[in-house]
């Protein structure tokens, strides 16, 4: 039988990668098949299956648009590789937060509030007008003026009203919360304008800002809380004004509406550390009065459908908006009406269903994003296309791996390539095709070791074929606590009034299915009081400039060192400031902007990336220069600045942090870009170990985390305990679960269904009760 030669490619082949640490990679990975790769933290599979796969498909598909769309889109360097065939269009399902943006939600992130939005305007009573009169984002409009209008060959003017209806509400402009600013926060009535009385952060007198409340005509050298009505009113509300300062065409505007524009438009987890803690400091939020936080104007919230208004489904449980629809019987709308249906039964099966469609998309964990994304893809109908996930499974119990996996192997039998880069067995044993990376991190790592079949790893001998099978014992003996943190009548979220007493002095685990009010409990009534240090999955925001040393503060003792030793100032061992190559600007590499075409990277040839000046690399410390001393490994900066003439104690001590959280083969001056998810967390708790507290709480540590790395961070957790300290991790790792001392473990279900404590105890307890879903699955982890 004669078959078509375009039926035989069926591979996707990769040749000769060396996208940061990989050596020279060569691979061969089936289409139309599962294939997950694995390896330690930091080994290259982002760098194979991000890097370079993916990035090369995305430059592909972007280079097909005309130069001038091109213009408006990332440029995308061609990975470092030798030979890539077979590849198709990526799809990529990361674990970004979603956007930053206080307008977007769970609905419009989907099309969940698209098709709510047509729904109304088609059954909504009364009726109130298109689509957009339901839309919180879209403002009413009316106009007055001269039209032109054409009658019998004839054209004349008209004066015509025209109105569009828009559903957001105008106090709070949609954004369901008003400000209010404490003026005490704002300026020190005490001072002048001259004198620096504003206290806002970039206000400062010396530069334009000064010269333009001159040239507004406000009293420079008159203390604040000494302005008559009108002048203080100016100052904070005043309405934008053209002014001429020395010749200089400018604009004058208030303080208030220029904050309220260029710090409160943007989300608050976007903001640089200092503008947060002024906006915490000197601005209030609270529900809009008018809107009572629905973001949507009365209009809008009149019409309804069997009783219900947009807003009030919008807050509904997803799940139970499932079954309101389901009971709408309307033929008139009956496509929409399944469309929808199977939107939201699709975030049901996902484990998703206890959110609402009215959750700022800002709030959802990094696994909750990744998997709102997915459910945009569900229900696609392309086919043939590469599909390529970061850790599905970060955030998800046990209990709903298996939906997760499920829904892997439904996006792979409709004909697609999906690629994964994961670390939980479970999710390993579904695998078509195996690829293991390693066989270690960094330098240490890069190369393929094993490629086949999940029982082929089992036998290979690598690192994660050893710990495959590894399960963690229940602990035998518990420490006991020594005290108490009390919380009484929590409520945030979907808590039900929960009394419960967190147990002091010892390793303390919150687990519960995905949804349950786990990071609701701790956040809500944990964050923020004295001496606690969160430790969240929050992303490092990293420049190409930034890296580790600069990052956990390392750089400051080892210039000094270098100062000291050498007669010379701090600044020259700082490629940023004086030290710094003049040509390459520090930064070891110079940009070629092409215009239309990408970037070119180029290294610098004056200082052969090395950053620095020629001068500044003749100052040694124990023999080595500063890009010397860059270039070193944890592990090796830890040896060489533990004693001798480079004895530099503040350094040694943050290398100790480093690597006790497994990072000693990290590069001190490796760009922070450059590092993969799990690293980048580990690097965020090694710097905030330093802080001063007495209890530290970890959102799901094991985050990015190989198997064999999970016994270190064990090792690191009972270091922490073991020097006084109370440890309280949100986790669903079985492993650190069996390790703890205590447990407290929330549900029974998510959303509605959960908020409740159903076990508090010691993990032998849980597992010998199995009264839990927590507890059946532990009980089958350490093979009870």
């Amino acid at each position: 039988m004669s078959t078509n030669p375009a039926d035989s490619h069926d591979m996707i082949s990769v040749q000769g990668a060396r996208v940061n640490n990989l050596k020279d990679v060569s691979v061969e990975i089936p289409k139309r098949r599962l294939t997950v790769f694995t390896g330690v933290s930091g080994s290259g599979k982002s760098s194979l299956v991000f890097g370079t796969i993916a990035a090369e498909s995305q430059r592909m598909i972007n280079e097909t648009y005309s130069a001038f769309v091109q213009g408006f889109m990332p440029t995308l360097a061609r990975p470092e590789v030798d030979f890539l065939d077979g590849l198709t269009t990526a799809i990529i399902v990361d674990q970004e937060r979603m956007g930053a943006n206080p307008r977007s939600t769970v609905g419009t992130a989907t099309d969940a509030n698209a098709m709510l939005r047509i729904l109304f305007s088609r059954l909504g009573k009364p009726h109130v007008g298109s689509p957009n009169a339901y839309s919180f984002n879209v403002p009413s409009v009316t106009a007055t003026g001269a039209i032109t209008v054409e009658r019998g060959g004839k054209t004349k003017a008209e004066k015509a009203t025209f109105h569009r209806l828009g559903g957001m509400c105008p106090r709070c402009e949609g954004m369901g919360s008003v400000s209010d600013f404490d003026l005490s926060a704002l300026y020190d009535a005490s001072k002048s304008l001259s004198e620096g009385a504003l206290t806002v952060p970039g206000y400062s007198m010396d530069g334009w800002y000064g010269r333009i409340f001159g040239g507004a005509g406000l009293p420079m050298d008159k203390p604040i809380g000494k302005y008559n009505k009108k002048e203080l009113q100016k100052l904070l509300y005043g309405e934008p004004e053209k002014i001429k300062v020395e010749g200089v065409n400018l604009t004058y505007e208030g303080v208030i509406p220029k904050i309220q524009k260029s710090m409160l438009a943007k989300d608050r987890e976007a903001m640089q550390p200092h503008i947060r803690a002024f906006v915490d400091r000197a601005i209030t939020f609270q529900t809009c009065p008018e809107c009572d936080g629905t973001r949507l104007s009365k209009e809008a919230l009149s019409s309804k459908i069997n009783g219900k208004n947009i807003a009030d489904v919008c807050t509904m449980q997803i799940s139970d908006l499932a079954d309101w629809v389901r009971k709408l019987d309307e033929p008139s709308v009956a496509p929409l009406l399944k469309g929808l249906q199977h939107l939201l039964d699709s975030f049901a099966e996902i484990g998703l269903g206890y959110l609402s469609l009215d959750r700022p998309s800002g709030t959802l964990s990094g696994g909750e994003a990744q998997r709102t994304k997915m459910i945009r893809h569900l229900g696609s109908s392309l086919t043939d296309v590469t599909y390529v996930f970061d850790e599905p499974t970060i955030g998800l119990h046990p209990h709903d791996i298996q939906r997760m996996n499920n829904l892997l192997l439904q996006l792979r039998n409709k004909g697609n390539t999906v690629l994964v880069v994961e670390h939980k067995p479970e999710s390993i044993a579904i695998a078509d095709h195996i690829v293991d990376l390693g066989p270690g991190a960094g330098s240490e790592g890069g190369t393929v070791c094993y490629e086949g079949t999940l029982d082929g790893l089992r036998a290979s001998g690598t690192i994660t074929g050893r710990h495959l099978d590894d399960r963690a014992k229940v602990k035998e003996s518990v420490r006991p606590s020594t005290g108490a943190l009390e919380i009484r009548g929590a409520s945030t979220h979907n808590l039900r009034n929960v009394d419960v007493d967190l147990p002091l002095g010892v390793l303390c685990v919150v687990t519960g299915v995905a949804g349950s009010g786990k990071s609701s409990l701790i956040h809500g009534s944990v964050d923020g009081r004295d001496g606690v240090v969160v430790i969240d999955q929050g992303a490092i925001r990293g420049s190409r400039r930034s890296n580790p040393a600069t990052y956990t503060g390392l750089l400051d003792p080892i210039r000094k060192a270098f100062a000291k030793v050498n007669g010379v100032k701090p600044a020259l061992f700082s490629s940023n400031s004086e030290g710094g190559c003049p040509v390459c600007n520090g930064a070891g590499v110079i940009y070629t902007d092409l215009g239309i075409m990408n970037t070119v990277e180029s290294t610098c040839e004056e200082c052969e990336g090395k950053r620095f000046q020629a001068s500044v690399l003749e100052y040694k410390l124990g023999g080595r220069d500063i890009a010397e001393v860059l270039a070193m490994s944890v592990a090796e900066a830890e040896e060489f600045f533990a004693d001798g003439e480079a004895r530099t104690p503040a350094a040694h001590k943050i290398l100790d942090r480093l690597a006790d959280v497994g990072l000693g083969y990290l590069k001190l001056g490796q760009p922070l870009t450059t590092l993969s998810g799990g690293e980048r967390q580990r690097l965020k708790l090694a710097s905030q170990m330093a802080e001063k507290g007495d209890i530290y709480v970890l959102d799901e540590p094991t985050t990015g985390l190989h198997l064999a790395d999970v016994e270190q961070l064990l090792g690191l957790l009972d270091r922490l305990v073991e020097s006084g300290k109370s440890v309280i991790v949100i986790e669903h790792h079985q492993a650190v679960m069996a390790h703890a001392d205590w447990i407290i473990d929330l549900g029974p279900g998510a959303g509605h269904d959960g908020g409740k404590i159903v076990f508090e105890g010691t993990p032998a307890d849980l597992v010998a009760a199995r009264s839990t879903v927590t507890g059946e699955h532990l009980a089958k982890y350490v093979g009870r």
